[in-house]
């Protein structure tokens, strides 16, 4: 690795174990979500981290799967994080599941119970947690801890076969009910559940806590560096007392180390809040636009390089942050701006009829995809008398400051000619239903003339009437009206919600909108960026507004 390159605190912890005698072959990572819902931009965050530190020390990185909760995990799930984690361009090493050691994680239990270290314990739940103690009072040891080993033995087989009700029984590990870390005292290792697993059917009863699966999963697996959210700190000295019991002096011993959560503003990351906004018909599914998970970003037309981009900026840290949901959308615009071919698109369209202009003429004028792009090369257009502009781009009247269209100045239409306003049509109640204008035939663009180098403040996109595409747009704003909807402590997230996150309006655009494909990208000129939503056909087109050109919230919040 190059030594001018700045490490995080990360790759210094890695960096000094290969300096105190960790081999570079040795380093494997993990990434081990658990399949009860589809993944978000913090999940996105830690994918970049495990599997660029992949990348960085060319070391593998295995996709493990926590599945020991049967009654929320399904294969829906499993699926999903797949498909966001190839979309993001990572490839994984191995593809594990926690129920993939259920055996050797029983026959340890097995073990733990015959050395005196766990025990059946046949109290309730609730018995459990109130002799847990407090931070500053040490719990009390359970009737049961000092059980005969052969009880707890026969009494776990039965849990095993299914022969005992879900809550009768527990296995506790037998640790130290007076220890600091709360979590150290006697630990629950398994439950009863008996519920269907996605992989294993019904031949397990019970199932291992996260606790216990982590460390010997990552054991299993030799992972070397098993990097977890802060939340877990205090659960580290737990995964060593766990591997200190089946840990071999000839095999390699993970470790557990704490990065911070990155919390992005104006939503929730929660999985069960966002659980809630599906099952509560807030959003249109896990995958609407409006979410946080990687499928939403996706169908809005977010890209994988802006993701991976936003996650790079932010970096890893020690503390927990909240992070402007504006830096993850200036990440799109970036990346867009590259990529997004130009088309033309009228959302609030007003007529405007060129007097002068030959009935039914039509011109096919050039159009370039992508100033940014030289090779995205040029396409054709047709312009005519009568075309849509935005409402919002002319007045009857206006302010010197107001540099679009108005009557008696001069505005260009985007890759066409020079206008002026000269008369409007009004229906009865005083509304504009036509504009009409003049135009300068020597002023076309590029064309080289005289007239088509004349300086004038305003340009103005538009959309030929008789070749008009209809267009169903979707305009997505951000889902919480509040920047950290979820840190209230009196008031319920769901009071935040943004009543106007999604506005649905019929617009017209050029006839090149037909050719793009669902999730293709294009920058509708002067309004923002969009996407083909998955919804869109042949005879429907549908367009996801991404992001706007420019951030229309950053006066908002700081007025707030």
């Amino acid at each position: 690795m190059s030594k001018e390159e700045p490490l995080n605190f990360i790759e210094h912890i890695i960096e000094n174990d290969l300096e105190s005698g960790y081999s570079p072959n040795s380093l494997r990572f993990r990434f081990p979500p658990e399949p009860n819902g589809y993944l978000h931009i913090g999940h996105a965050s830690a994918i970049c981290l495990n599997f660029g530190l992949g990348e960085k020390y060319k070391a593998p990185v295995n996709l493990r799967f926590d599945d020991t909760n049967p009654a929320k995990e399904e294969q829906e799930y499993v699926d999903a994080i797949k498909r966001d984690i190839e979309w993001l361009g990572y490839e994984w090493a191995e593809e594990r599941y926690a129920s993939d050691y259920f055996q050797q994680l029983y026959d340890w239990a097995v073990q733990f119970i015959k050395e005196g270290k766990a025990y059946v314990d046949s109290q309730t739940s609730e018995e459990i947690a109130s002799q847990k103690g407090t931070p500053n009072e040490p719990g009390k040891e359970s009737p049961y801890r000092n059980r005969p080993i052969e009880e707890s033995l026969e009494l776990f087989e039965k849990m095993k076969n299914g022969e005992v009700g879900e809550g009768e029984h527990v296995l506790r590990a037998k640790i130290d009910m007076a220890s600091g870390n709360m979590l150290m005292r006697d630990p629950v290792m398994y439950r009863v559940l008996h519920k269907h697993h996605h992989r294993t059917g019904t031949d397990w009863k019970i199932f291992p806590m996260y606790d216990w699966t982590h460390g010997e999963s990552d054991y299993i697996e030799q992972v070397s560096h098993s990097f977890c959210t802060l939340e877990f700190l205090p659960h580290r000295e737990l995964y060593d007392w766990f591997l200190d019991q089946v840990h071999a002096s000839n095999k390699l011993r993970p470790k557990q180390r704490e990065f911070a959560r990155r919390n992005l503003s104006h939503t929730v990351v929660s999985k069960r809040k966002l659980a809630r906004l599906v099952e509560e018909g807030v959003v249109n599914g896990w995958d609407d636009p409006r979410m946080p998970t990687i499928s939403g970003l996706r169908r809005r037309g977010y890209t994988p390089e802006s993701i991976r981009n936003f996650a790079e900026s932010i970096g890893v840290g020690k503390r927990e942050n909240l992070i402007d949901v504006s830096h993850l959308e200036f990440n799109v615009r970036e990346d867009l701006n590259k990529k997004a071919t130009r088309v033309m698109a009228v959302l609030n369209p007003v007529k405007l009829i060129i007097t002068n202009y030959p009935e039914g003429k039509t011109e096919w004028l050039d159009a370039e995809n992508n100033p940014e792009d030289d090779s995205a090369g040029t396409r054709k257009i047709p312009f005519s008398r009568e075309l849509y502009i935005e409402r919002e781009d002319f007045k009857e009247e206006a302010n010197r400051k107001f540099f679009r269209l108005t009557l008696g100045k001069e505005v260009r239409l985007k890759n066409a000619y020079i206008i002026m306003g000269e008369s409007v049509v009004k229906d009865a109640e005083g509304n504009i239903t036509e504009i009409h204008c003049s135009y300068d035939p020597d002023s076309k663009s590029g064309s080289g003339s005289e007239a088509s180098m004349r300086k004038v403040k305003g340009t103005l996109h538009w959309v030929s009437v008789a070749h008009a595409l209809p267009i169903e747009v979707r305009l997505y704003d951000r889902l919480f009206t509040d920047p950290s909807p979820d840190t209230h402590k009196d008031k319920d997230f769901m009071e935040f919600v943004n009543p106007n996150s999604l506005e649905v309006i019929q617009a017209y655009g050029e006839p090149a909108l037909k050719d793009f494909k669902a999730e293709d990208k294009v920058q509708f000129q002067r309004l923002g960026y969009f996407t083909v939503d998955p919804d869109s056909t042949e005879d429907h087109l549908v367009y996801n507004r991404t992001v706007p050109l420019r951030d229309s919230w950053a006066k908002l919040d700081t007025g707030s």
